[in-house]
């Protein structure tokens, strides 16, 4: 993805066009984030959970009338259930690893065959990446079902660097066949392609829908934000430039603008 595909995005105002034709298409898919998109960012990744009004908005969202919910993240699936507290009778649908892993309602989660050379590989490179930064505080090793991520949130500048320097040339010598992310101090190293355009294009097959709704916060919401055809919304959390169309200061302000979707798209004869 390049920068100069990048602009900014206008702030979201209660009366945008663009909502209201969303709301009035016949079938809609709203495709959100989680991290710093529904919950906020936190030092231990294992005790994010969304807001009580993000979870308000989702909900509402949910229950209304062929209209789809779908929690897309880069955490495992696994770890995604826990932090969103899904549980088997919920309408979320989820995609995690950014879409190399599903939950479907009423079916749960689709079986995979990976190659058990595959997993070796994975397992070994993993463990040399924590063997590299275990002498550095404050950055450390996230498994992840299709690779691992090098977490510095908590480390300083120069371990940061060092951290990622180290991990880095591993992955250049061992691993360069894998897809490499950066995130809030992060960098996620995979052996899946996927990211959440795909996610994105397989929800919207899946669900029939119209329409697409997307919002995330990160540079790795992006690949989903510029999928997003003409009759579709792209909407970032924060400040910065993006593929989205419009903006929203912070995750209340995108739980202010779903559940306005809600509300529109609940009025009678719409």
């Amino acid at each position: 993805m390049s920068t100069a595909d990048l602009s900014p995005a206008r702030p979201f105002h209660d009366g945008d066009r663009r909502l209201s034709d969303l709301a009035a298409t016949s079938r809609l898919l709203v495709a959100l984030d989680v991290d710093g998109t529904l919950a906020p960012l936190d030092d231990e990744p294992m005790r994010v959970r969304l807001l009580p009004a993000a979870r308000h908005a989702v909900t509402d969202l949910a229950r209304l009338p062929d209209t789809f919910v779908a929690l897309v993240s880069g955490r495992t699936l696994h770890d995604l259930r826990v932090i969103t507290e899904h549980t088997d009778d919920s309408p979320w649908w989820l995609a995690g690893s950014h879409g190399a892993e599903y939950w479907i309602p009423g079916e749960g989660e689709p079986p995979r065959d990976e190659d058990s050379t595959t997993l070796d590989r994975r397992d070994a490179l993993r463990q040399r990446a924590e063997a590299l930064v275990e002498s550095l505080p404050g950055a450390w090793i996230e498994p992840k079902t299709f690779g691992f991520a090098l977490h510095t949130r908590l480390a300083d500048t120069e371990a940061t660097g060092s951290a990622q320097h180290a991990v880095d040339d591993l992955m250049a010598a061992e691993a360069a066949d894998w897809r490499r992310r950066t995130g809030h101090d992060v960098i996620e190293y995979a052996f899946r392609e996927e990211g959440k355009d795909a996610a994105v294009r397989l929800l919207r097959e899946r669900t029939g829908a119209t329409a697409v709704l997307f919002a995330g916060d990160d540079v790795t919401d992006e690949d989903a934000l510029a999928s997003l055809g003409p009759g579709d919304l792209g909407v970032l959390v924060g400040d910065r430039d993006t593929h989205a169309t419009v903006r929203v200061p912070d995750i209340d302000g995108l739980a202010a603008l779903l559940l306005r979707l809600a509300e529109l798209r609940a009025q009678p004869g719409r």
